[in-house]
């Protein structure tokens, strides 16, 4: 599935920065062109769903609540 995102991008110093308005994610290349590219690969990497590498283990705890 695409979906659209705003790109405001920028230059400091050497680099171009390129940051999405609607996502809180951002990056930098020697150009426009290559910051822009390298925030569409971040956005994607951000809206890939997580892989667990390693499972979690999941277990109760019982803990005294209210007492000082």
């Amino acid at each position: 599935m695409k979906q659209t995102f705003t790109a405001r991008v920028w230059k400091e110093d050497e680099w171009f920065i390129a940051q999405c308005a609607q996502v809180d994610v951002a990056s930098h290349g020697h150009s426009e062109n290559e910051a822009l590219a390298n925030l569409r690969e971040a956005l994607e990497l951000y809206f890939e769903p997580p892989t667990a590498t390693i499972m979690p283990k999941v277990t109760d705890i019982e803990v005294e609540v209210g007492a000082a």
